[in-house]
């Protein structure tokens, strides 16, 4: 796992090589979440991604936000969640929530 300060700083050698650039920041959780609150994810307009956010269908929705994100600037709030009862269906023990917000490298 990268340190934040080290996605940061491909995040910036993956702009300076020509490439859009996203960031995901995980801003607030609630209940089980696999990443906390700071946690950060860099996806770039190849598809390259680096850092987690979350993990699963969570990270490839993010990335698909990124994408849009990186082509029209405008960053966006994003949140997920699953309840308790969704939890106990699908073998997990309990539910939770996540905040996540993307931002294009400027």
């Amino acid at each position: 796992m990268h340190k934040d300060e080290d996605l940061l700083q491909v995040a910036g050698d993956w702009k300076r090589a020509g490439h859009d650039v996203a960031v995901a920041t995980v801003t607030a959780t609630w209940g089980s979440s696999p990443r906390q609150a700071g946690s950060q994810m860099i996806v770039d307009n190849q598809g390259r991604m680096l850092g987690s956010v979350s993990g699963g269908c969570v990270e490839g929705a993010v990335v698909r936000e990124a994408m849009e994100i990186m082509a029209d600037g405008k960053p966006r709030l994003l949140d997920f969640g699953i309840t308790n009862e969704q939890a106990w269906e699908v073998g997990l023990a309990c539910g939770g929530k996540l905040q996540i917000y993307v931002e294009r490298v400027e």
